[in-house]
């Protein structure tokens, strides 16, 4: 058998996941917050990076009277100083990240890498025209107040109440203290009292004695271990502990839930104005006191991309406010001429550091095309509003853009835009087709919007079904089945109609 060597030619695909691409990738999927925090992690670990608003900051603060002074004279040369550093690493071109794409932004050799001229790089950098930084309207965004203060949590209300009251003896604000230390949000205690007076080394009479002092705190009906016993306490409280209200709550519930009003009456031998009237004070009690305390503080969503109306036109803009604006350390710049050992160095931390500025940039550019791309597919929806969005998928928004569609997924992914409309997610503008007998296919935040609509104007006292919402939508050229309407009516949270239906 002979041997021979021979030469053939394949062209062939593949999915090449470079190190840099894969930073890019997770850098399109995170949200504002968590891209806030990888860049704040980057800059402790790369001393090359700095962040340009702080340095500034820091500049801009007089050390002394004298240098207040000259800084006063000279604002505008300071700033213009300070608007030459604020300038991004490197301008890339408008190329298209995509997952099924081969980025090689450093597929050059290792010694043509190190012969790069980091000199006239920089220098140019430094000399470039500042980016422009897009800054909302502060009318927009929550008071100084909102965003500072925190909320008085439920342990601290009822310590504060335990503070004041003298009439505890150390044992028994030990049992107290134990007792509100296991209250659940909702104010619910949540463990057994044989368990509490063991901890204290008490009885379990005495436990049981303090618990019900406890229970007079504020709010009314904290501190119980059921719902009946919730709403006992409070009814107790105001005074509206009559048999009627009492029957009610310990044996009928579940009829008073489902509005069943008459099996009510006869089992406690009333009349239904009598019952009406009763239900009315267990209605007004509250099944979950510790509510309204909480130490939890509101997170505001920002957005990370405006649409603004100019005229007729509307303009997408990035959202840059609050972002740390990278640059390059002067002090590192000048230590590239200091031996070869610290170039090395120097130039593996400036290509780490030039990779993540421009990942960040194509972040913000792809995420202003896909905007852009939204824009002209649900033009209507922001000149009139949920009622004329139109069903969108990602496929369509992926092919206007020429993009992948696991891209465009990634990022509509916890990503909001400030519209004329309101602050939505991206995700909020894709949407599944409910189709109509005449015309186009409606979307379904569009039909959830109907809904809400025919269920807002019902009769009270006779609310609709899910079948007669069908039947009504029917009117409007919607089809749509009626599991889909009691679907949709779930999300937005409606109850049915039996316990929407109102008799007083």
């Amino acid at each position: 058998m002979s041997m021979e060597i021979k030469q053939h030619l394949k062209l062939s695909q593949q999915l090449v996941m470079t190190p840099q691409l894969q930073q890019a990738i997770k850098l399109l999927q995170l949200s504002r917050m968590e891209l806030v925090d990888v860049v704040r992690e980057e800059l402790l670990e790369n001393p090359v990076l700095e962040d340009s608003v702080e340095i500034a900051a820091e500049q801009q603060k007089p050390s002394s009277a004298s240098e207040a002074s000259s800084a006063a004279a000279a604002p505008e040369a300071e700033a213009e100083r300070i608007g030459e550093t604020e300038i991004p690493v490197a301008r890339v071109s408008e190329d298209k990240l995509d997952t099924t794409t081969e980025i090689k932004p450093d597929s050059r050799s290792g010694d043509a890498v190190a012969d790069f001229d980091w000199d006239t790089y920089l220098e140019s950098q430094s000399n470039a025209p500042p980016m422009p930084t897009y800054r909302p309207n502060t009318e927009d965004l929550p008071s100084l107040e909102a965003t500072l203060t925190r909320g008085t949590s439920l342990f601290d209300h009822l310590e504060w109440q335990l503070k004041l009251s003298r009439n505890f003896s150390e044992a028994e604000e030990r049992v107290a203290l134990l007792i509100i230390g296991n209250l659940t949000p909702d104010g619910y205690l949540d463990a057994s009292l044989d368990e509490i007076a063991e901890e204290a080394g008490v009885g379990v009479e005495q436990a049981e004695e303090v618990l019900r002092r406890v229970q007079e705190f504020d709010p009314p009906g904290v501190a119980a271990r059921t719902l009946r016993e919730c709403l006992l306490i409070q009814a107790r409280l105001i005074g509206a502990d009559d048999d009627i209200v009492v029957g009610m709550i310990t044996r009928h519930l579940g009829n008073l839930e489902k509005k069943n009003y008459a099996p009510i009456a006869k089992d406690l031998n009333q009349p239904l104005d009598e019952i009406y009237e009763a239900a009315k004070v267990v209605m007004g009690l509250d099944p979950k006191p510790g509510s309204a305390y909480t130490d939890e503080e509101a997170t505001y969503i920002t957005p990370d991309v405006y649409i603004q109306k100019v005229g007729e036109k509307y303009f997408v803009v990035a959202n840059d406010d609050g972002l740390p604006k990278l640059k390059i350390s002067d002090f590192y710049r000048q230590a590239l001429s200091k031996g070869p050992k610290a170039r090395e160095y120097i130039q593996e931390r400036l290509r780490s550091a030039q990779w993540l500025i421009r990942s960040i940039q194509q972040r913000q550019r792809t995420i202003v095309r896909v905007t852009e791309s939204i824009l002209r597919f649900q033009r209507e929806f922001f000149e009139k509003g949920t009622a004329y969005l139109k069903p969108l998928i990602l496929r369509d928004v992926a092919e206007d853009i020429g993009m992948h569609e696991s891209t465009v997924s990634r990022v509509t992914t916890n990503k909001y835009v400030h519209t004329p409309q309101g602050i939505f997610e991206l995700k909020y503008f894709f949407n599944s087709g409910i189709s109509r007998s005449e015309g186009d296919d409606l979307a379904s935040e569009a039909v959830k919007l109907k809904i809400k609509q025919i269920i807002g104007s019902e009769d009270v006292k006779r609310p609709h079904s899910d079948q007669k919402i069908v039947e009504l939508l029917g009117g409007q050229n919607i089809e749509i089945a009626r599991r889909t309407v009691a679907k949709y009516r779930e999300q937005l949270k409606i109850l049915s109609s039996s316990k929407r239906r109102q008799v007083f």
